[in-house]
């Protein structure tokens, strides 16, 4: 029933991820203050704690409000309860405390769960770290397995507190750290989530993952992947096709001028910003290997082209909130207030 009154509440916008069957879902929302409207009446408006309430508008007992002010609401995720599952094990699957996992869902050491029961799950505010294990196979490199779980070799290096020059052996246990990124709230449902590059979007968007670029202007789009890239991602089209709509996007031509996108991936929307100039790569030669001759200028070196037969030579740039150019590490501003347009921050 929660979720029902969030959503015939009087919002200012309202966004909502869902997942399996067995999975969860996410909702956030932003309130316009009603007349007569108290953080208490609007926590039991919308079925959410008026401690989570309060706390997500920096609110004390005695804060006032005011008709027609926007407050967020905050985010509560939901989890359906399969076979065998406890209070302790849920709250240790969403690195939650099992207090608040409780309270939030009025339970006590004496309620039961049962299978196919929706729970709240307590909205992590920030990006946290948890860790598994991977079994080293014939064939891999610590590159390798960076790059098959879409973190920095050097974070990789870190976490097992290996240096640059180790080698690792068949069987070996490998920790790999997983990066949990909520779910951030937007200001309307066209915007996509303003996530930090370093600390949230380049786990959210890993080294290998494709998706859609959607034009905030035109509402044009086309499908594209991250093949490398550090600072900010740098990616490929998939296809041809894909290269001719993002030619027509930038005025039937290849730029270096940036716009406003969102990139649709794995059920989210997150705010970025794109230039569509491809360089630093050869279509015809192999991706990561040597090449005499690369787009842009380049000149020889190794190559940037991994997606073949799309139409372009190497990679373009997608910018994130925070990220980088390569050239010199310094933040890019137009590409930042791009990023502000597509989030909704400006």
């Amino acid at each position: 029933m929660w979720f029902k009154k969030l959503l015939i509440s009087s919002v200012l916008c309202t966004s909502m991820i869902l997942g399996s069957a067995t999975g969860i879902y996410a909702a956030s929302t932003a309130y316009t203050v009603q007349k007569g409207d108290t953080y208490w009446i609007i926590s039991q408006k919308l079925d959410v704690p008026i401690t989570g309430l309060m706390a997500a508008n920096n609110a004390t007992q005695s804060t006032i409000i005011y008709p027609g002010q926007k407050i967020v609401v905050p985010q509560y995720a939901a989890h359906i309860v399969t076979a065998g599952e406890t209070y302790w094990k849920i709250s240790q699957k969403y690195g939650v405390d099992i207090n608040e996992l409780m309270s939030l869902n009025g339970a006590n050491a004496n309620s039961y769960l049962y299978i196919g029961q929706k729970i709240k799950i307590p909205a992590n505010s920030k990006p946290y770290i948890t860790y598994k294990n991977y079994t080293v196979v014939k064939g891999d490199t610590y590159w390798s397995i960076s790059n098959k779980f879409g973190i920095p070799l050097a974070e990789l290096l870190k976490a097992n507190n290996l240096s640059q020059s180790a080698w690792p052996n068949i069987g070996d246990i490998v920790k790999i750290p997983v990066h949990n990124v909520p779910i951030k709230s937007t200001p309307g449902a066209k915007y996509g989530e303003a996530l930090d590059w370093w600390t949230e979007a380049q786990y959210v968007i890993p080294t290998g993952a494709d998706f859609e670029v959607y034009d905030f202007s035109t509402g044009k789009s086309f499908f594209a992947r991250r093949t490398t890239g550090a600072n900010h991602a740098d990616c490929e089209t998939l296809t041809a096709g894909d290269t001719k709509k993002m030619k027509e996007i930038w005025g039937g031509k290849f730029s270096w001028v940036t716009r406003p996108v969102i990139i649709k991936y794995n059920g989210r929307k997150i705010a970025a910003s794109m230039s569509s100039m491809p360089h630093a790569g050869n279509d015809a030669g192999a991706g990561g290997e040597w090449t005499s001759w690369r787009s842009g200028d380049y000149g020889a070196g190794i190559n940037n082209d991994w997606v073949k037969n799309n139409g372009i030579n190497g990679v373009f740039d997608i910018h994130f909130l925070n990220s980088t150019r390569h050239k010199d590490g310094k933040v890019d501003a137009n590409h930042q207030a791009s990023i502000k347009i597509s989030a909704g921050l400006k």
